[in-house]
């Protein structure tokens, strides 16, 4: 059996104080706060700004037995210049080096939007990124549904690269849920089942959404489904909004 990791997607929220942070918590006490209920991280800060080195050292020393999980940047994956990504991709390497070198990196998120589709332009574009970030644990998240092939999840295999497994609104336009293991890592995404908010809505009404007893205890069964066929699998929930995230995290937790 696997080694499960459960922890949220993004830690540092204003409104999580009273509903997880104590009350009169200042910003900078919410990362080890944090750390002590949960053993891993997936940061987003990352996708809107080019991450620091020496932030991030700060980081894993205000909480040194975290794992982290970055979220690669927009223009990695979604503002992509053909010109300037392969410069770009190694100074977003480069700086999480610190994390690296302590073992603390549990993996690079490569989030793509529903427009990056299953072309052969953006498979050779793919493929050119996970060469240059070889050297990191790399998970894939595809918004689109045209890369739920067997292709997609060959290649993947080939390269050692994580395919993200999501949990969202089973609706037009959104991927299948679809459990798999091309690694050793098993990467789960809980983004909500908000149908009705999920196109044309802000992040606060799409993520707005608290996961049932019912839905949690089938999700903790795909989760020792990947459990059974991987090392480690890293469970992170993205219904951020009013602390829903961090609720279902730690009901999640108890039943695993």
């Amino acid at each position: 059996m696997a080694e499960i990791l459960i922890g949220t997607s993004g830690y540092s929220y204003p409104e999580w104080v009273g509903p997880f942070y104590p009350e009169g918590s200042r910003s900078e006490e919410f990362l080890a706060f944090y750390a002590q209920r949960f053993d891993t991280v997936e940061l987003n800060f990352s996708y809107y700004r080019m991450p620091q080195g020496a932030r991030l050292a700060l980081m894993h020393q205000e909480a040194p037995n975290l794992l982290f999980s970055l979220k690669a940047h927009q223009s990695l994956t979604h503002t992509i210049d053909p010109s300037t990504y392969a410069s770009t991709a190694s100074t977003f390497a480069q700086a999480l080096e610190p994390l690296a070198s302590k073992n603390v990196l549990l993996a690079v998120l490569l989030q793509f939007p529903p427009s990056f589709t299953y072309t052969v332009d953006h498979r050779y574009y793919l493929d050119s990124l996970t060469r240059i970030l070889g050297h990191l644990p790399l998970a894939v998240e595809f918004r689109s549904p045209s890369w739920s092939n067997k292709q997609t999840l060959d290649g993947l295999r080939n390269r050692g690269v994580c395919f993200v497994s999501v949990d969202l609104p089973q609706v037009a336009g959104t991927p299948p849920l679809l459990d798999v293991r091309t690694c050793d890592l098993g990467y789960v995404r809980l983004h909500g089942r908000n149908k009705e908010a999920w196109w044309g809505s802000s992040d606060n009404r799409r993520y707005d959404y608290l996961y049932s007893a019912s839905e949690l205890a089938s999700i903790a069964s795909r989760v020792a489904f990947l459990a059974e066929e991987t090392k480690r699998v890293a469970v992170y929930f993205n219904n951020h909004h009013r602390g829903q995230a961090v609720a279902n995290a730690q009901t999640l937790k108890t039943l695993l």
